[in-house]
């Protein structure tokens, strides 16, 4: 069977399990609370998993390892200041923002300042969720289209409308398993590609050594000198920046809905940490492929015909030193990776339009909101549009020349995100703060970015380092500037205001506020796919390879299947049935 036919058949399986697994956690939603946060009943391990998927995707392997293949390892940076955001979650944040007991981040804003904040979070989180979800799909294309030459547009069109029936199929149960899914098949998989560039290289001492013998010992230090790069990039002044947007923008709550779907405090914490550790895993693996294939193989990364070539590097590298078969687990992997950023965004962005813009409109009009069996079905109607409108952007931005996804990604969180999540981060503790502080300080640190974004392109064009410290410096002096105000804040909303703290420091009670818990089954439901996936990839070690071929595929498949078996062993046990005395999962406020 030829190569690139068995790699279709890889890809094309894959996909149909991933609906299948949509499909099989649909019965699990009986209400919109299930569709859009599990039913508050996630696993600390399945939370913290879907969290380190969804925080990162195929741009990783493309955007990110274009910067490596031109900078080396000062990319690393990135990965390091996200699992520094994890810690901050597990050692504070994590618990406090499953206590708010939220289904949506404008929820959360909602119990701190009121309404009128509420629906300007509410508003312009839409279009910024959905030029995420966009971009990480982008990237995916950018991949495929090296890999295998396929036309960048049909594979958006293709993999946007599968991940789009998964997450209408089954809401947040779905996204919860297919990101521990896909998270196993993505793991094994670079981290074999990562030993086989520094098998091929002669070994870690010949990789550095090579390093240097090319002349790039300065090129790819992690932190450069003043004038290496434009714009000053990758200087400890970015790297100081990159942690600093770190800070705000993982700990504020625009990052609170990570947690909403664990069980309690507890369980959040433990998947903060999860996902911190997995996120420090991936930062050290995930460069040495592009770094190599510029070591090894840059002259074909460069003759690539995409807008940025350098973010072919990781594909490049995939393709040299893999055996046959695993070259389309590859690709499968990085639709893991974007899939799971996507179908994230898309749950989450249909229930802030579902719980937060729909009651509004209604109550505008005078009708009374729906029921939450209709919200349910709004939920999954919205879901569908959204997946449809970021399908059309992705496709616009597959059009763009010259500027990479990396600063696409880059340009989106600095200018848009970053002053929005100043304030959000500091109401969590500064209490005295009256109800329109967060949209003074968002609105003063926007207006930095304005001024940065009408000169991008000129000689002035500002540095993503002094976008951060600008905007920071001026979202922070722009709130604590409106402390003094509390004082002529009305006694409704200072009880408001304590209530929302109260309840963020009071501990979850899972068995009165939630019931009867489904760990077991969510052990079989992955156990089992995972056995699966990892059982259908062994049977790749039948094609046609040399020995060493054939047993790196049965180490990837047979890990992956062992692993599900045992997950599918430990939860043998049945799960209890909810009785009238326990809340139905989903129920809690």
């Amino acid at each position: 069977m030829p190569h690139s036919i068995v790699d279709s058949i890889t890809i094309g399986v894959y996909l149909l399990t991933l609906v299948a697994v949509g499909l099989r956690v649909r019965a699990l939603n009986r209400n919109s609370g299930d569709f859009f946060r599990s039913g508050c009943q996630g696993t600390w391990w399945l939370v913290g998993v879907s969290d380190f998927m969804s925080s990162f995707s195929a741009w990783t392997f493309t955007g990110a390892a274009g910067v490596a293949f031109e900078a080396g390892w000062s990319v690393c940076i990135i990965f390091l200041a996200n699992a520094f955001g994890f810690l901050l979650n597990a050692l504070w944040f994590a618990p406090w923002f499953r206590q708010l007991r939220a289904t949506t981040v404008p929820e959360i804003i909602r119990n701190r300042f009121g309404a009128v904040t509420q629906q300007f979070y509410a508003w312009t989180n839409l279009p910024i969720r959905i030029l995420y979800s966009a971009l990480h799909l982008s990237a995916l294309a950018i991949f495929t289209s090296a890999a295998f030459g396929l036309n960048i547009r049909d594979v958006i069109v293709v993999v946007g409308l599968v991940v789009l029936v998964n997450a209408v199929a089954g809401g947040s149960w779905a996204v919860l398993s297919s990101d521990f899914i896909q998270m196993i098949v993505l793991m094994p998989l670079t981290v074999l590609i990562a030993i086989l560039c520094i098998v091929k290289v002669g070994g870690p001492g010949e990789f550095l050594s090579l390093i240097q013998s090319k002349g790039l010992g300065e090129q790819f230090a992690i932190l450069k000198p003043h004038g290496a790069f434009p714009k000053d990039a990758y200087t400890w002044l970015w790297a100081g920046a990159m942690f600093l947007q770190s800070l705000f923008m993982s700990n504020s709550m625009t990052s609170a809905s990570r947690y909403f779907a664990a069980k309690d405090g507890s369980a959040a914490r433990k998947a903060a940490l999860v996902a911190g550790g997995l996120t420090l895993i991936g930062g050290l693996v995930w460069f040495i492929p592009p770094i190599t294939s510029r070591l090894l193989f840059a002259d074909e990364v460069l003759a690539s015909s995409i807008p940025k070539p350098a973010e072919v590097a990781y594909a490049v590298a995939s393709s040299k030193l893999l055996p046959a078969g695993l070259t389309g687990l590859m690709v499968v992997a990085m639709f893991a990776a974007t899939g799971s950023s996507m179908d994230t965004g898309l749950n989450q962005t249909s229930a802030i339009f579902t719980r937060d813009i729909w009651p509004s409109l209604c109550r505008v009009v005078g009708r009374k909101p729906t029921s939450d069996l209709w919200a349910l079905r709004i939920g999954r109607l919205t879901t569908a549009l959204l997946g449809v409108v970021i399908i059309q952007i992705a496709l616009y931005f597959s059009r763009t020349k010259g500027t990479g996804i990396f600063e696409h990604m880059l340009a989106l969180g600095a200018m848009l995100v970053m002053p929005m999540s100043i304030p959000l981060f500091m109401a969590l503790f500064v209490r005295k703060a009256p109800w329109w502080s967060a949209l003074f300080s968002a609105g003063c640190g926007l207006v930095p970015s304005a001024i940065a974004l009408s000169q991008g392109g000129t000689e002035q064009e500002w540095s993503f380092q002094k976008e951060i410290a600008v905007g920071v410096s001026i979202g922070v002096i722009a709130f604590l500037c409106t402390i003094p105000f509390w004082r002529f804040a009305r006694a409704p909303y200072r009880k408001q205001v304590a209530r929302f703290f109260e309840t963020m420091h009071r501990p979850v009670d899972f068995a009165k506020e939630v019931g009867v818990e489904s760990d077991n089954r969510q052990l079989r439901i992955a156990g089992w796919f995972s056995a699966l996936i990892g059982s259908l990839v062994c049977l790749l070690a039948f094609l046609p390879n040399p020995i060493t071929g054939r047993l790196q595929i049965l180490v990837v498949g047979g890990s992956v299947a062992a692993l599900g078996l045992f997950m599918a062993w430990a939860g043998r046990a049945r799960t209890p049935i909810p009785t009238s005395n326990a809340p139905l999962p989903g129920s809690a406020t």
